[in-house]
């Protein structure tokens, strides 16, 4: 028999009620876990008070009223407002029982003569069957003394006789606030309910439980019913207040239990589950039975932990709960026969969180099964698989469910086509979508996959097609209209707002849409183009005074521009999403006619984006970009790089900038704007970008280099872990393209060379930098590119240039060496070996120092030799000389090669001036002076050399 993973390393778990909490505080609290309370209690009276603060209320309505004095619309407040006060009430009155049996309190108000004189009026006219003279003598009598209880009663009896039931039963609840009775007010509930006032309903149920909170009928009563009508938050909380009566009862726990999950709040009911499942385990340490806690129950809380995310603990649940039910909890590992749907958790549990080899062993032997019988497992862990993005797994499981009539569905063969998709298998994934299609013509989802397949095998035609058919179909479906025509709110003898259930539909009201003909849209876009145009030759006017510094002049031109920019900005057909928005994909609930008409619109301008002209609005897009480009510049400069940068990264979506040139020059701008505020991250993201668009090309590596110059922030955004791995995966592609080129395989899609295993890190890279395909948008596949041919120094060199910025100079030596193999006559490579030759030497884990030191000279001689071609160089040359030997502590030789640098440079007339090195020399000469006691020469070095 399979064993389990491993014995349990871990103890047991704490589960406490407060992980349940929640953005509603009153989610916390559970009615009914007051105990009996006798008496005329502190407690008690506050539920009276209570009571008779809502009468109050509704008095004073009807004091403010003038017209009939009926009830229909006098206790129409918020039941939401009111649920509140039901829950803070059942807070405040925690400990409050049963007073006694029979009635509430006989006391009431003191009457005057004149009231008992209109009663004893009112209950005659009532005997001798005047109804409507009783009515309104009771009415008065109310008006004068509300809290008399008698005329609520001979009132809500008068309106029964006439037949009128429902407004007899408001005011019987009228009545049943000044009694205070427990009984009367479940019999009200009941009666609501009959007449389908199922709010009232429950407004009296509450008020039944807060007079007796030990009345069990009354809470499960009103759990039924706001489970019913779809109130699950007041079913949520009936049911735990019953709960709290009737700890770890598995029947109620079985009607929470779908509530919660309703809810979506699966960590209360997880901790629920997970208390009951500890007291079973408790009072039943050895029952196999389980006190009938079943594996039914494990499975839940398990399915309830992997919901969560908490992987650990549902493998833990179905560790110790199996062991449990088999009578041997105390044992730590596996050694008999596990339940199928057991094993079904366990390996759900061990995909999502990462452990795929252990949680293969176990989904196998679930595979083993007949998958007639167990469609819905298999389903499961195919699902898991996708969703850990393991597409291989994934792939042959919903094959084997798509091969049988049975357990096919469309669902399976969508995620069938996903996988074949992922794994770049898209001849196969439009087979499948052709079945979906030709299964149901009127599956949209799958109709534009297959569009964006096809777009992705340079098919516009065909996804074109496809795509129009979305539309149409979409255009063909009638309107969803609302049930809110000729809707009744059915409650007009209810004390509350009556709503159904059924009816929760959008609005059906249609906005009328203010639309301009198509002589308007004309006429409009006429205007625009004047104003374009007129704003544009005022920038030309006022360019070159612009460029020349007048502040003025800039500040027309920025006015000018901004105007002009906002305008191109705004036009959405410039900025149709393209197949190569990195955006694409992520937000779940987007607009799909929006997204097919965008697609639509996409293809159009694959087919024929070349034959379109190159002007919007009267000024070519050339212009446009220079008019972009200077804007942005001009913004960097006056410290506003944010905005610059989102403009700049705005216009690389726009499709007439989509070809590679096109977006090269935006990178560029965008890298220039990003060194001069210093944002060097941003830097290194556009070489990035360049480097991927340009494969096997040295220019945009050098590119990151000068831009990377030299300085603190440079020097950190040259070392960051995420540009080294970057550096390296395209080293070992170069290798490979020398080495194996069979190895590797050009894609389509990224317009780049990638291995043929498909590595992860790599597709990750692309997924961070933007597919290179984004720089080339608006070019045509011409094939495949011719791969290099030998080895390229360049790139061997920079990574080991960025080793040594890291300190790991082992590493640099490594990498540098084989530049210098590849390109022997580089004096840079000579050079940087030299100084990580030094570098390592000085470390404490080298193990050969004099020979780490005799290496850098020898290449610091091969240096010298290759650089002194040219004079000019010398002073640069006798420079890293001195450096090297300052570095190593010989200030004597370093103090020589420093002179010299002087000397050459003090004497020549043809020198560049960022090509000197006089003033670095002087300093360190000055260093090794100041060492030395050696005031004097200090001083003259600062006077000829460091002084302004």
């Amino acid at each position: 028999m399979f064993q389990d993973d491993e014995h349990d390393d871990t103890s047991s778990d704490e589960y406490t009620d407060g992980s349940e909490s929640s953005d509603d505080s009153d989610d916390n609290y559970v009615p009914g876990s007051s105990s009996r309370q006798t008496g005329n209690s502190p407690e008690a009276n506050f539920v009276e008070r209570e009571i008779d603060g809502d009468f109050d209320r509704l008095v004073q309505n009807i004091r403010d009223r003038n017209d009939d004095p009926g009830l229909a619309k006098d206790w129409d407040f918020n039941i939401e407002d009111q649920e509140a006060e039901f829950r803070d009430d059942l807070r405040a009155a925690s400990g409050v029982g049963r007073r006694h049996k029979g009635k509430g309190r006989a006391t009431g108000p003191v009457l005057s003569q004149q009231v008992k004189s209109l009663i004893g009026d009112g209950n005659q006219a009532y005997v001798d069957n005047d109804i409507p003279e009783a009515i309104r003598i009771m009415f008065e009598v109310i008006r004068i003394e509300p809290r008399a209880a008698a005329p609520w009663s001979v009132l809500a009896q008068c309106f029964s006789d006439m037949k009128n039931e429902g407004k007899a039963l408001q005011l019987r609840i009228m009545a049943a606030h000044l009694r205070h009775d427990a009984e009367e007010w479940d019999r009200l509930a009941r009666q609501s309910r009959e007449l389908g006032y199922n709010q009232q309903a429950l407004y009296c149920y509450r008020k039944a439980h807060t007079l007796d909170p030990t009345n069990i009928d009354a809470l499960w009563e009103r759990a039924v019913l706001a489970k019913e009508i779809g109130d699950l938050r007041n079913a949520k909380l009936a049911y735990r207040g019953i709960l709290k009566q009737f700890p770890h009862d598995l029947s109620i726990l079985s009607e929470l239990r779908a509530i919660l999950i309703e809810l979506g709040d699966f960590s209360t009911c997880a901790s629920l589950f997970q208390q009951a499942f500890d007291h079973y385990q408790q009072v039943y340490p050895s029952d196999v039975a389980g006190g009938g806690f079943s594996l039914m129950e494990i499975l839940v809380l398990t399915d309830l932990y992997n919901t969560l995310g908490e992987y650990e603990s549902a493998i833990d649940t179905i560790r110790k709960g199996c062991r449990w039910l088999q009578g041997r909890g105390e044992q730590r590992y596996w050694d008999y026969q596990l339940d199928v749907n057991a094993r079904h958790r366990l390996a759900i549990a061990r995909i999502k969180m990462g452990d795929i080899e252990e949680s293969q062993l176990h989904a196998d032997i679930i595979l083993n099964e007949d998958v007639l019988d167990y469609a819905a497992l298999f389903v499961e862990i195919a699902d898991a698989y996708f969703e850990r993005e393991l597409y291989v797994d994934a792939r042959p499981i919903y094959e084997l469910l798509g091969s049988d009539a049975n357990t096919s569905s469309l669902y399976i063969l969508m995620q069938t086509a996903s996988c074949l998709r992922m794994l770049d298998e898209l001849r196969e994934a439009v087979d499948v979508y052709e079945h979906i299609r030709v299964v149901d013509p009127t599956n949209n989802e799958a109709k534009m996959k297959l569009a964006e397949i096809y777009e992705i095998l340079n098919e516009p035609r065909k996804a074109l097609t496809l795509v129009y058919e979305v539309i149409d179909s979409r255009k063909k479906k009638p309107k969803d209209k609302s049930a809110n025509q000729g809707e009744d709110d059915g409650g007009d003898g209810s004390l509350f707002p009556e709503e159904k259930p059924t009816q929760r539909g959008k609005s059906s009201t249609v906005k009328p849409q203010n639309r301009l003909t198509s002589a308007q849209l004309r006429q409009l876009e006429t205007e625009k183009e004047a104003e374009i145009v007129r704003g544009y030759k005022r920038l030309k006017d006022v360019w070159e005074k612009m460029l020349s510094g007048d502040e003025l002049a800039q500040r027309e031109w920025m006015i000018e521009a901004e105007k002009m920019i906002e305008t191109y900005r705004e036009t959405r057909n410039l900025f149709m999403t393209g197949k190569n928005n990195p955006f694409r994909g992520i937000n779940k609930t987007k607009n799909h006619e929006a997204d097919e008409v965008r697609m639509a619109t996409r293809l159009h301008l694959d087919l024929g984006w070349s034959a379109l002209v190159d002007v919007f609005r009267g000024v070519t897009f050339s212009e446009w970009l220079r008019i972009f480009m200077t804007y942005c510049f001009n913004l960097t400069k006056q410290g506003q790089y944010e905005l610059a940068d989102e403009v700049l990264r705005h216009i690389l979506l726009s499709p007439p900038y989509q070809p590679r040139e096109m977006q090269v020059v935006i990178r560029l701008a965008l890298a220039s704007c990003a060194i001069y505020a210093q944002k060097f991250g941003i830097v290194v993201e556009q070489c990035r970008k360049l480097i991927n668009a340009h494969q096997f090309h040295n220019e945009p590596m050098r590119l990151l280099i000068a831009s990377l110059s030299s300085g603190l922030l440079p020097t950190d955004a040259l070392i960051t872990s995420t540009l080294q791995k970057h550096l390296f995966r395209e080293l070992k592609l170069g290798d490979s393209a020398v080495r194996n080129p069979e190895t590797l395989r050009y894609n389509t899609v990224s317009r780049r060379y990638a291995l043929v295993s498909g590595s992860k890190a790599e597709e990750d890279d692309m997924d961070e930098d933007g597919p290179a395909d984004e720089q080339g948008g608006g070019d045509k596949d011409k094939g495949a590119p011719p791969l290099p041919t030998k080895q390229n120094s360049l790139m061997v060199a920079i990574y080991g240039q960025v080793c040594i910025a890291a300190k790991s100079y082992q590493s640099a030596i490594f990498y540098l060496l084989h530049a210098y193999d590849y390109c022997p006559d580089d004096p840079m490579v000579c050079l940087t070996l030299v100084i990580a030759s030094i570098g390592r030497a000085m470390q404490r884990q080298s193990d050969n120092r004099q020979h780490l030191v005799a290496q850098a000279m020898a290449f610091l001689t091969r240096y010298r030799q290759l650089r002194s071609v040219d004079s000019r160089r010398l002073g640069e040359v006798e420079y890293n000389f001195g450096r090297t030997f300052h570095q190593l502590g010989l200030l004597t030789y370093a103090a020589k090669h420093y002179e010299r640098v002087l000397e050459i440079e003090g004497s020549a007339t043809d020198l560049v001036p960022d090509e000197c090195f006089a003033k670095e020399a002087a300093y360190n000469l000055s260093l090794i002076y100041t060492s030395t006691g050696a005031t004097p020469l200090v001083e003259r070095l600062y006077e000829r050399w460091l002084s302004i």
